[in-house]
């Protein structure tokens, strides 16, 4: 929030600026560089405009959120109204979402290019504040590089800003080049911002976001199109640089869904939270620094007539049976409920294949916003970078160096997994013994001793009026009521309301024992079953943060689990109209074509293969 009020204080201040003197010859109502960059404060506006691209229309603020497909196996954009798009594969160079990626993208090149050339006409600036001021810009330009060369590979390096409209001609650079930049730049940075312990809030590029990314950024050249294997030691590096900085001392939080409720209370947790863009207030105030994250990628929410989520993002079923039984993220990152008319939740108990491949993305969610809600503004943040991520890159490069790391790797991982596990003492299952028999209702199921509390279990009836299953009652943070403290297994009762029928149903119930979060045995006998694990891993801990496309390419694994969600769609719901999110797919989608207006106005632009 903090970054986005300077923001919208510098637009508001821009707008009302120039009425001061009417025939004044130095107009004020735009940044020329004789006047914009002789204080600190003058600095830091230029710079709040380099982050401004962050949250733009065409990135973290709207389309990138549901129309870019970005969520790969994970998920898809469940717009019934689009018929082409990225979303569908089934687009051209033309498409305007990849005309406006690529434009915004240069823009912020160009807004940070424009500010290191100007940041030091005033020397008597501190030197300090001007390498701060540096060293962020520097890793927004390298940032904005970053997702350019993973969607459209080969670009164009810009390192000055555009100062006419002729020599424009610019021919594409190596991906190699193009992560030599980033890295650069990243590399620089990492010296000269500011720790997030000393700025509070991560909404400000900082040493843990700048060593985080450069993880990030390596694991990518380690991977395709480059396989620069020798990247993954630096990987690590970068990665056990956040890890072990004893200064952030950055932690997980203890909740998984408290992480992104935080989002949405607009609370900064720089332990777990790294690097987020930041969205502020409504269009209802008079302030427009807001963005879409909930409006599009959150279960359906109303007020009266007014839509408030469009719930653009539906889950695949091939997400929800990665997770495991007592990970609580699956019915957090995947809605189990459906909102009702008076904002309360309606859940799901139907797993049937049609059913899981239309529930809503839900990691998301509008109702924990505070104050007014509206329809396309949300002032949700939105994260880049959060420390589990980092824990899971780290377990990543170990294992991709040495299989001989695997006991390391898997004291990361299983530091991210344990948080997010019903702990030791929680009602598990149920396994019914005897079916019973008449049942003219469904029967009560009470739960009594064993030590602990809480948990809420009801049944259901087969067509034979005879017990069906007992299941505990569901929960919309957690999934499930699972209780706590049992020590052992409560008794299960199954009774009847006067005056029904029905006897003789016997169950019981089984606890957790603290050690399901454990990565399995099976898991990590080698190198290949292990990055496997790590791979899954990323998916359950990471979905719906607009990284699973990216993922699978570099791992080579995009084309091969995009047709395993297709192969199941047409074996379990084959007339499913968003089949066509899978079938489309083909290799030319490893990377966007360079946009036609581009190549118009560039006549060194080369476009990509087989577009």
């Amino acid at each position: 929030m903090k970054l986005k009020i300077l923001i919208t204080l510098i637009v508001f201040q821009t707008i009302f600026s120039g009425c001061e003197k009417f025939l004044d010859v130095k107009p004020k109502d735009i940044l020329i560089p004789e006047t914009s960059y002789d204080t600190e404060q003058d600095l830091d506006h230029s710079l709040a405009a380099v982050y401004d691209i962050l949250g733009n229309n065409a990135l973290y603020g709207g389309q990138i959120l549901f129309n870019y497909g970005l969520d790969g196996d994970d998920g898809y954009c469940s717009r019934v109204s689009a018929t082409t798009g990225p979303m569908l594969y089934d687009f051209t160079s033309s498409d305007p979402l990849v005309t406006n990626h690529w434009n915004i993208l240069y823009i912020g090149i160009n807004r940070a290019n424009l500010l290191l050339e100007n940041i030091d006409n005033n020397l008597s600036i501190s030197e300090v504040v001007r390498d701060r001021v540096r060293g962020e810009a520097r890793f927004l330009r390298a940032y904005f590089y970053f997702l350019l060369v993973q969607t459209y590979g080969e670009v164009p390096i810009v390192l000055s800003s555009t100062k006419s409209t002729s020599n424009t001609d610019i021919a594409k650079s190596s991906v190699k080049e193009v992560y030599d930049v980033i890295l650069k730049d990243m590399e620089y940075a990492e010296a000269h911002v500011k720790d997030i312990s000393e700025l509070g809030y991560s909404g400000r590029v900082n040493k843990s976001a700048v060593r985080g990314i450069l993880a990030r950024v390596c694991l990518f050249m380690a991977g395709y199109p480059l396989k620069d294997v020798s990247k993954y030691e630096d990987a690590k590096n970068w990665a056990w640089k956040v890890i072990s900085d004893t200064k952030a001392n950055h932690q997980l939080n203890p909740v998984y869904s408290q992480t992104f409720i935080n989002y949405a209370k607009d609370i900064y947790n720089i332990k777990e939270s790294i690097w987020e863009v930041e969205f502020y207030a409504n269009i209802a105030n008079g302030f427009d620094e807001t963005g879409w994250n909930g409006y599009v990628n959150s279960p359906g929410l109303r007020s009266g007539n007014t839509n408030l989520s469009l719930s653009y993002v539906a889950a695949t079923a091939n997400l929800y049976y990665r997770y495991e039984l007592g990970d609580m993220r699956r019915d957090w990152c995947i809605a189990n409920f459906s909102y009702n008319a008076t904002g309360g939740k309606t859940f799901s108990n139907s797993t049937t294949y049609a059913s899981l491949f239309t529930r809503p993305a839900a990691k998301f969610r509008r109702e924990y916003e505070l104050g007014e809600k509206i329809p396309y503004a949300t002032p949700q943040n939105f994260p880049i970078l959060r420390f589990s991520d980092v824990l899971l890159m780290y377990a990543e490069a170990l294992n991709e160096i040495s299989f001989g790391n695997k006991d390391e790797a898997v004291k990361y991982m299983e530091m991210v997994r344990e948080r997010a596990y019903v702990k030791k003492g929680g009602v598990k299952s149920f396994t019914i013994t005897n079916k019973g028999s008449n049942y003219s209702v469904v029967p009560t199921i009470t739960l009594t001793g064993g030590g602990g509390t809480g948990a809420k279990a009801y049944a259901t009836l087969n067509s034979s009026k005879q017990l069906s299953q007992i299941l505990l009652e569901r929960d919309g943070e957690t999934g499930a009521i699972f209780g706590e403290g049992y020590t052992s297994a409560p008794t299960v009762t199954i009774t009847v309301p006067s005056g029904a029928t029905g006897s003789g149903g016997v169950a019981t119930a089984v606890i957790f024992d603290g050690s399901e979060y454990k990565v399995p045995t099976a898991s990590a006998t080698d190198q290949e079953a292990l990055r496997k694990f790590i791979q899954a891993e990323r998916s359950r801990e990471l979905a719906f943060e607009c990284l699973r496309k990216a993922d699978l390419i570099r791992w080579g694994k995009f084309l091969d689990n995009m047709q395993d969600v297709y192969n199941t769609i047409s074996q379990q719901v084959p007339t499913a109209g968003y089949i066509d999110r899978y079938k489309n797919v083909n290799s030319k989608h490893l990377l966007w074509p360079i946009p036609s207006r581009e190549l118009s106005l560039n006549s060194k632009l080369k476009q990509n293969n087989n577009w």
